[in-house]
């Protein structure tokens, strides 16, 4: 099995520079409470704190800002805002509450969000697919049953995530394909702390294929109870895994 980031610091936001650490720091200690809402972040005292230019640390108080996770107030400075203000769907704000405490939770609360629109967005695939949105997902589905074999998550999860961005492109929804990246983190989640068995579930293969062959066959019905089969498959999975811990 190959090895997985560890679960006690942030998880790196992938493909970004300098200002992508600073944002990644921030970000997780606004998310976990360790700067609590109404706190203030001194640019001049980031940039001291990071060894880095002001230009980075603006730039990642834009990204954070845009995320609704802090607001820049005259004469006061960058003051972190209520969770209500958050923009939780950000894949990057799941990222960082998925590092921290309480994952158990969060990652309960996403399996009831995917509940509302994966079932929904399968039925629309069984309808819409095309032939290669088809095969892309069949293939995941055999990447999938490989990689439990050869016990290596990481290959794995890549698998799934292409299972399910694939499922929610082939909606020909583009509001719910959109949600692609929020899926991945809840995945990537799971995988990353340690809340997936060191095997993949043969059920939850066999659902996804189940999923695969009613998308192909244009049976909506049967793809959208498959679909619910493993929302519900993966939150019990992660209550069995909270409860043994």
């Amino acid at each position: 099995m190959t090895s997985t980031p560890p679960a006690d610091g942030p998880s790196r936001t992938p493909g970004v520079g300098l200002h992508g650490d600073v944002l990644d720091v921030l970000g997780a200690e606004i998310v976990s409470g360790a700067a609590p809402v109404g706190s203030v972040l001194r640019i001049d005292r980031l940039d001291e704190r990071f060894g880095v230019s002001r230009s980075v640390v603006r730039e990642a108080v834009r990204v954070l800002s845009s995320m609704g996770l802090v607001e820049t107030r005259r004469r006061v400075g960058v003051m972190v805002r209520p969770r209500t203000e958050w923009n939780v769907f950000d894949p990057r704000v799941i990222r960082w509450r998925l590092d921290g405490p309480g994952r158990e939770e969060q990652l309960l609360s996403l399996g009831e969000l995917r509940r509302g629109f994966e079932p929904v967005a399968a039925g629309l695939a069984a309808e819409r697919a095309t032939g290669e949105q088809c095969a892309r997902m069949a293939a995941a589905v055999m990447e999938m049953q490989v990689q439990a074999r050869a016990r290596d998550l990481e290959a794995y999860l890549a698998a799934d995530q292409v299972f399910h961005a694939t499922m929610l492109e082939a909606s020909g929804n583009e509001m719910l394909a959109a949600l692609a990246g929020v899926v991945g983190e809840v995945l990537a989640g799971r995988t990353h702390h340690d809340l997936m068995p060191a095997r993949p579930r043969q059920v939850a293969i066999r659902l996804h294929s189940d999923v695969a062959q009613a998308i192909g066959a244009g049976d909506a019905v049967a793809a959208t109870a498959a679909m619910t089969a493993i929302i519900d498959e993966a939150s019990a999975a992660v209550r069995s895994a909270a409860d043994d811990a």
